[in-house]
């Protein structure tokens, strides 16, 4: 089973490349996707929190802003119940899916236990995973899929050509 994994530094693109890898796959007949997949919310340039949507359901809702309550990371607030509601759910959901998508494994997404968990049975099973893995993070859950999984460090030079490369390494599996 093909389980790929990019990291890099902060605004570098990982989430885009694994989103367009994603749509690259979707466009196959009877392939289905299901997880997660994170976006910045911006209010007039400015950036103001993250989305989290299930990719196979299209729910959405506010995984951390900086006018939530919860648990801090840097300037936002963690919004726990958005990420257990649809990010661990969407995960536990995906079972029935060619390929799992998570966006991200960082450090908003580590203050809940119920993802955490969601994603260790993720971990468990037999299926293909394309993550998003948060570039230094020392948490036990991050070093077991650094090991798992073929990390990929995403770059200004490779970034265009990564969604290709990687839809390719799935398509192959099939």
């Amino acid at each position: 089973m093909l389980r790929i994994a990019v990291t890099g530094i902060p605004g570098i693109g990982k989430s885009t490349v694994v989103a367009k890898a994603a749509e690259k796959l979707a466009d196959q007949p009877g392939f289905k996707i299901g997880g997660i997949q994170t976006a910045e919310i911006r209010k007039e340039g400015q950036r103001e929190g993250f989305s989290i949507m299930d990719l196979a359901t299209g729910k959405t809702g506010v995984l951390g802003s900086i006018r939530e309550s919860g648990p801090r990371v840097g300037k936002y607030h963690v919004n726990l119940e958005d990420l257990e509601k649809i990010g661990a759910n969407a995960l536990r959901s995906a079972m029935d899916c060619d390929l799992i998508v998570i966006d991200e494994v960082g450090t908003m997404e580590l203050k809940s236990e119920a993802f955490v968990s969601a994603v260790k049975v993720v971990l468990e099973s037999d299926k293909p995973v394309l993550a998003v893995l948060h570039r230094s993070s020392s948490h036990q859950l991050v070093q077991r899929m650094r090991r798992e999984f073929e990390v990929l460090v995403v770059n200004e030079k490779n970034r265009d050509g990564l969604p290709g490369k990687i839809a390719n390494r799935f398509r192959e599996m099939r």
